[in-house]
């Protein structure tokens, strides 16, 4: 199975995760309607694409494991969970790839070991994610437009331009709250080895 959207939008007191329905195999839509966008306990929103369904589900649950063993840290959760994706005998056969957000921190989980958090708070993956987070960082700067706004803006051009994209939208939404300086000295700190832990990357 190929082809997704999901686009995550920081800005100003919100947080946004959405993503497209459909799940593509070769030339034919297998259903148009898959929930790829949730929410990981109380105040975590992720979203995935590539891969298999069933394999995002197990990451999801691993991160949630994750989270209850750190609760509040997202950054030790998520590397946490790349290390265990990278090295684990079982885990690392699972294909997808993960965005996820809390109200302080937003990052991009992979099978390889990375774990990046991106410069502008704009994430797009998958077939479409090009194109969504292009447009969304285009419409970034209007005064008028929030996080909302954009993703779905921002998706809606993803979804005209890119054949695995359909225009099903599922949106989850959190408030940002304050950084803290912890949240930093995570992201310095804390590393997978072998990959990388990126800051602004």
């Amino acid at each position: 199975m190929i082809g997704t959207t999901v686009l995550c939008i920081r800005k100003n007191d919100s947080v946004v995760i959405i993503g497209d329905g459909q799940v593509t195999m070769g030339a034919e839509i297998l259903k148009p309607n898959v929930r790829k966008v949730r929410r990981i306990g109380e105040n975590v929103i992720g979203g995935f694409a590539a891969g298999a369904t069933a394999d995002a589900f197990t990451l999801f649950e691993r991160l949630e494991t994750k989270l209850e063993e750190h609760p509040g840290l997202l950054t030790r959760a998520a590397v946490e969970l790349a290390k265990a994706w990278r090295t684990d005998k079982f885990l690392r056969r699972l294909d997808a790839l993960m965005v996820v957000a809390d109200a302080e921190i937003s990052l991009t989980i992979t099978g390889t070991g990375d774990v990046l958090e991106p410069y502008d708070g704009i994430v797009g993956i998958g077939s479409g994610g090009s194109y969504a987070s292009a447009a969304a960082r285009a419409l970034m700067d209007l005064p008028d437009m929030d996080a909302e706004k954009i993703a779905r803006k921002a998706m809606k051009i993803a979804a005209d331009c890119c054949i695995y994209t359909n225009h099903n939208f599922t949106l989850e939404t959190i408030k940002v709250t304050p950084r803290s300086p912890d949240v930093d000295n995570q992201a310095a700190t804390i590393s997978v080895p072998g990959a990388t832990t990126t800051k602004g990357s």
